[in-house]
């Protein structure tokens, strides 16, 4: 089974011949973006939600591997129904890529090169310097922007 997210609609020029799902919020994204192919597309493609306790997990591995604030609630989603189904996630997001592959989900890049392996992201303040391991929205010490850098292993 596949799992679409909204970057494989984006990218594919047709569907391949397996059974498709997504989360109902791919489905609001291709809404909203007037992506015609949903048109096309919209009887072959099985809308489902993915379970709370997928969605956990999920989340508890993006917190992990530092993408949890890469990662929008359709992208969690769209991880959490590929646990749920079992399928593989097709997707030109390197965040999706990375939590899939940290979760040992199968995932495909579409449209682009996927990721070549597997990082963790910290997240350090650009005022005062101070390192995190989650993304914030700004620095709780300074109230600077914070950047993203892949951990570098020692």
């Amino acid at each position: 089974m596949i799992v679409l997210d909204s970057s494989a609609f984006f990218s594919m020029d047709g569907l391949p011949e397996e059974d498709h799902v997504c989360p109902p919020g791919v489905i609001r994204e291709l809404e909203k973006y007037e992506d015609p192919r949903l048109n096309l597309w919209g009887d072959m493609v099985h809308v489902m939600d993915c379970s709370k306790a997928s969605l956990a997990e999920v989340s508890e591995a993006a917190r992990k591997t530092g993408d949890l604030g890469r990662l929008s609630p359709v992208d969690l989603t769209v991880l959490a129904l590929a646990l749920d189904v079992g399928g593989t996630i097709w997707s030109d997001d390197y965040s999706i890529q990375n939590v899939a592959a940290a979760m040992d989900i199968g995932y495909r890049a579409v449209g682009m090169a996927g990721i070549k392996k597997k990082a963790k992201w910290h997240y350090r303040c650009v005022g005062c310097g101070k390192w995190y391991n989650e993304k914030l929205p700004d620095c709780p010490i300074c109230g600077s922007e914070m950047r993203s850098y892949r951990h570098r292993s020692r």
